[in-house]
């Protein structure tokens, strides 16, 4: 599954989270995988999307974070995999509407 991080810098303090990733790496569990990231132009929060089958691996790796930055995790799907569930509630709700006229 994959995983938007939101992850919101201490006091906007980007400078200690890149001094800790220089030193140490991302610090991500074996099972959870980095695929890509953006930052803000402020340099205030970061944008990350991670992949991994074990929700508890996100846990794992934030705990060594925490103290450095405030973070907000979203399942996300692809434009596909959204519009074909989009099809499937609307076809679920039709039908349910269906029986409750009958």
């Amino acid at each position: 599954m994959l995983y938007m991080v939101v992850e919101r810098f201490r006091n906007g303090d980007a400078g200690a989270v890149y001094a800790r990733l220089d030193s140490v790496g991302r610090l991500a569990p074996e099972g959870l995988t980095y695929v890509s990231s953006w930052v803000s132009e402020d340099l205030t929060r970061c944008y990350q999307l991670m992949r991994t089958d074990e929700r508890g691996l996100l846990d794992r790796w934030v705990s060594e974070w925490k103290d450095l930055v405030d973070f907000e995790i979203v399942a996300v799907v692809g434009l596909v995999e959204a519009s074909q569930k989009v099809r499937r509630r609307g076809a679920a709700a039709a039908a349910a509407a269906a029986e409750a006229e009958a």
